[in-house]
């Protein structure tokens, strides 16, 4: 009786390696190629994200340092597994390639260490080639979300009174900028309204960034988002200079966690302080 159950373990192991193989050489389900980047020659799909509202943490340079560029939009991530026939500076040096061919910028590449960042237009695209026979591929098309909720000269007001302090959503900049963008008007509108209607009103305009890239460039660009949306308010919406003082506080007063896309979402934000 043993000796037929170590037979059949023998029988056994090898089906279960050519079952093991078999599923290895298989697409995980509901998962495809992006139509603008192939796969590597014998790679395998293990996993995959799709989303029409997401944003990826793009490697890029800048100013000659390495730091992460947000970009939010419609997400693919693909997870590849690579033949264990091939070597990753093939894996890397093949699409490294193909990405080149195709006219895309390269705003960061590692070399030999497999990863980099490319984009064309909105579209940005991210390889990370790991040495343990498996490759990530994420890209983002940048895309505007619609605003929901707009600013309210009524409900300012009301936050003002209250606790001294109101977010005024639907105001909005492009990453890493201090323009304040046109789709910006309903909500400073509503601010112009609210000091308008009320002349002794004194506020400070406080921008506030998440934790994302360095403290003292989210702190000078806090300072200068805000001094825009005073410049606007007062050159364009005819606002008493008196009544405005922009300041900056950086990532230093999170209303959420910054583990999270939806969280910093939240944390990027301008703010209305009674004086």
């Amino acid at each position: 009786m043993k000796v037929i159950r170590i037979l059949l373990l023998c029988l056994a192991l090898p089906l279960a390696a050519h079952v093991s193989t078999a599923q290895s050489t298989t697409d995980h389900a509901g998962c495809k190629d992006s139509p603008l980047v192939s796969r590597f020659p014998g790679s395998v799909i293990t996993n995959c994200t799709d989303s029409d509202a997401d944003s990826f943490d793009f490697t890029v340079v800048m100013d000659n340092k390495q730091q992460p560029k947000h970009i939010g939009g419609v997400l693919h991530q693909i997870s590849y597994s690579w033949p264990k026939t091939a070597s990753k500076s093939q894996v890397v040096h093949n699409l490294n390639i193909a990405l080149k061919k195709a006219g895309y910028t390269f705003d960061y590449d590692s070399g030999d260490y497999g990863d980099f960042t490319v984009h064309m237009g909105k579209t940005w695209i991210m390889e990370e080639v790991s040495s343990g026979n498996w490759y990530r591929q994420t890209i983002v098309v940048d895309k505007e979300f619609p605003v929901e909720v707009v600013a309210n000269a009524a409900a300012l007001s009301s936050g003002l009174t209250g606790a001294g302090h109101i977010v005024v959503n639907g105001i909005l900049f492009d990453t890493g900028k201090a323009d304040v963008k046109p789709e910006s008007d309903p909500a400073l509108q509503q601010v112009s309204k609210l000091l308008k209607a009320n002349p002794a009103l004194k506020v400070y305009v406080v921008g506030h960034t998440d934790n994302v890239g360095g403290l003292a460039a989210n702190i000078d660009l806090s300072k200068r988002r805000a001094a825009s949306v005073v410049l606007l308010l007062t050159s364009k919406y005819g606002v008493s200079a008196s009544q405005l003082q922009s300041y900056g506080d950086g990532p230093y007063a999170p209303i959420a966690s910054n583990d999270a896309e939806d969280g910093r979402a939240l944390n990027r934000r301008v703010e209305l302080v009674k004086q």
